[in-house]
Parts: structure tokens; sequence; C-alpha cells
């Protein structure tokens, strides 16, 4: 089996991390490994690629096969252009210089590429946390609102309430003074009444007295003339 330029997981659960190593291609993907030439992150945005470049090109000429997601690895950091424009060397095809030139080129426009991609995302990143601020002021408003609403009903619910307690009081009130003034006129009756008895008692007596002035009077007449 020739030897293989693969990754090694590394890394805890649901946070990988990845070497790039140079191994036999009959060893396990974890187990031992020839030369660790670099490290792979495919979590942040663009993923984080820190290789040896020289030791890979190295590999790449010596005939190791690279897996597929070291293929893209590799492609993407220019090696594996940089070892064909080398093959064209070796076959007459190109001088180094051509190949250097070409391959600067290339390297310029990637790096200008890859800096374009990490502003798109940068922006989408802004435009998605700016989305989410949003949605949360919103949701924000619509809770501040509804306690608002809950607080003015329940303010208005217990004016009613109170309100309604002062007109229980009123008419609690109404009616004891009422009460009072329905006692009050019998007593004021029976006192009139009392008021009214010495007044009669006192005109009879000097009506009796009269009269028995008039008896006796017609009494004493009635003597003399007998006499």
């Amino acid at each position: 089996m020739p030897t293989k330029i693969r990754l090694q997981r590394r890394g805890r659960k649901k946070r990988p991390f990845f070497h790039i190593v140079i191994a036999d291609g009959r060893a396990p993907r974890d187990g031992r490994y020839i030369e660790k030439i670099g490290t792979y992150d495919p979590l942040p945005q663009p993923a984080e690629i820190d290789i040896d470049f020289d030791k890979a090109l190295d590999w790449l000429q010596k005939g190791a096969q690279p897996s597929a997601t070291c293929r893209a690895i590799l492609s993407y950091k220019g090696i594996l252009y940089k070892n064909h424009l080398q093959k064209g060397v070796t076959k007459g095809a190109l001088t180094q210089e051509q190949a250097d030139a070409k391959f600067e080129a290339w390297k310029k426009e990637k790096e200008e590429k890859i800096e374009s991609e990490a502003k798109d995302i940068s922006l989408k990143q802004k435009e998605e946390k700016k989305k989410i601020l949003e949605a949360e002021r919103k949701i924000n408003e619509e809770r501040a609102a509804e306690i608002a609403k809950q607080r003015k009903e329940e303010m208005e619910a217990q004016s009613e309430g109170e309100e309604a307690e002062t007109e229980a009081e009123e008419a609690k009130e109404e009616t004891a003074a009422e009460a009072t003034e329905e006692k009050a006129e019998p007593q004021e009756e029976k006192a009139e009444k009392a008021e009214a008895k010495p007044e009669e008692k006192a005109e009879e007596k000097p009506a009796e007295e009269e009269k028995k002035a008039e008896d006796s009077t017609e009494q004493n007449a009635e003597e003399d003339k007998k006499e």
C-alpha cells in the first residue's frame, strides 16, 4: 500500500480538530503515523488550515496519495498546482522562473479571492446578527406592550373596585342616616306629646276652678234668697 496523506482526528465530541499526517495506507485512521505536516480546523468560517508547504510538496513528489479531504486542502493551498508546475519544469515544458511566476500570479489571485470570501462571510454574519438583534428587539417590544396592557387592565380593575367600594360605603352611610332620621322622628313626636299633656292639664285646672267658683256663687245666692 502506498503512503497516504490523510487526516487524523483530534479534539473532542462535537468539536473536531484534525492533524494532517503522512501514514502507511494499512495503518488505522487514528493510529501511528510517519510525520505530521499540518493541522485542519473545520469549524471557523473560513476553515483554518496550517500546513508545511514544502514538506507536503516533497511527499507528493515522492508519490504519497492524498485522501479526498486532503486533496481538497492541498488544492486550496496551491500545493497540487505547484506540484503540477514542477512536473512541467522536470519535463522541460517550463523554466523554473516561468513556473514560479505562474504560481505567484495564482497565489495572488487566490489570496484576493479568499479575502473577498472572508469579507462576504463577515458581512453575512453581521447581517444575521443584525436580524437576530432586530428579532429580539421586536420580541422585547411585544413583551413590554403586553406587560403594559396587563398593568393597565389591573389598574383599571383596581380603580373600578375602589369606586365600587366607595359607592357601597356611601350607600351604607345613606342607609344609616335614613335609619337615624326614622328613629329620630318618633322621639320628636313623643317629646311633642309629652310637652302637650302638661299644657292641657294646665288649661283644664283653671276651667275646673272657674266652674267651682261659679257653683259656690250660685249656692251663696240661693242661700241669701231663702233668708
